[in-house]
């Protein structure tokens, strides 16, 4: 297998794009269970299948655009833009929490970022969970180990790290549309429904001060490359109210989807129920008559 994901990355990113793109067509045309969430996390968001279709193929893309992004040293063609909002985030001196959802080439944002500012800021701190198979394992150690980035375990070590790292004024990148392991979110709505979502990204703003940004890196046609688009948090995340700023990171990452919807894994299992989680509460549960708090 080490050898197959050799052989792709040495392809050029447009082949690799066309047939993720019509790999993705044949999963989502083979699985019903895949298909049916796709469609049905669409709907949610107010978009038919027709609107975001574009984002079957995507998902394709993104499946065959890894090994290139994992094993090339160097990166594929990009650009910048919203690059004063990030700058304005390290003269506040307090550190900068990445948030981007699982849209486009979230890989890549990574690496970007830290290509451009971890020689002057220090690198990027990334959660970073060994694979199971010995050799996906050895790919991702080395796709995760590159120049600015620095990978810490998915455990309270890991976390710690983070933290310290804000307090040296570095940057941390997250996914926070990503299901946490149970015990390590709360149900926030997304898209209108309830979501088992970490509390990490809050907790790490509301424990350093740290400025929140945005980013999502989407992928240009036929091969051409990607623009990587950073934005300023529409306000501040509540300071003192976990819950509501939990909520307030679900709606970023519901803002920056709607920039490309069209790029979003919409058949990520994002409303699923950890093991032995208790289910989100039933609409209205915990209210009395005529909608005060019970």
């Amino acid at each position: 297998m080490p050898s197959l994901f050799r052989f792709f990355a040495a392809w050029p990113l447009w082949l690799l794009h066309a047939v993720g793109a019509g790999l993705g067509w044949v999963v989502f045309a083979a699985s019903p269970t895949y298909r049916r969430r796709f469609i049905e996390h669409a709907a949610l968001a107010g978009y038919r299948l027709r609107d975001v279709r574009a984002a079957v193929g995507h998902a394709g893309r993104m499946v065959a655009e890894m090994p290139r992004l994992w094993l090339r040293p160097e990166s594929p063609p990009y650009r910048i833009e919203g690059a004063d909002c990030v700058e304005r985030a390290w003269a506040a001196g307090k550190g900068l929490v990445f948030l981007t959802p699982h849209i486009g080439c979230f890989e890549l944002s990574v690496q970007a970022a830290a290509q451009r500012w971890s020689g002057a800021h220090g690198p990027i701190t990334i959660l970073y969970r060994p694979a199971r198979q010995p050799w996906l394992a050895e790919i991702l150690e080395t796709a995760r180990h590159r120049p600015g980035v620095a990978p810490v375990p998915t455990t309270l070590l890991g976390v710690k790290q983070m933290i310290k790292a804000l307090r040296r004024g570095e940057a941390v990148g997250l996914l926070p549309d990503q299901v946490p392991p149970q015990g390590m979110g709360i149900w926030s709505p997304f898209f209108g429904r309830p979501a088992y979502t970490m509390t990490l990204a809050a907790r790490l703003a509301q424990q350093t001060g740290a400025t929140v940004v945005l980013a999502r890196c989407e992928r240009l046609p036929r091969g051409q490359g990607y623009v990587l688009t950073f934005e300023d948090l529409p306000a501040p995340l509540d300071a003192a109210d976990l819950d509501a700023a939990v909520l307030q990171v679900n709606q970023a990452m519901e803002h920056t989807i709607r920039q490309c919807p069209q790029q979003y894994l919409w058949g990520y299992g994002r409303y699923k129920q950890p093991r032995n989680e208790a289910p989100p509460p039933a609409p209205g549960a915990g209210k009395a008559p005529g909608g005060a708090a019970a």
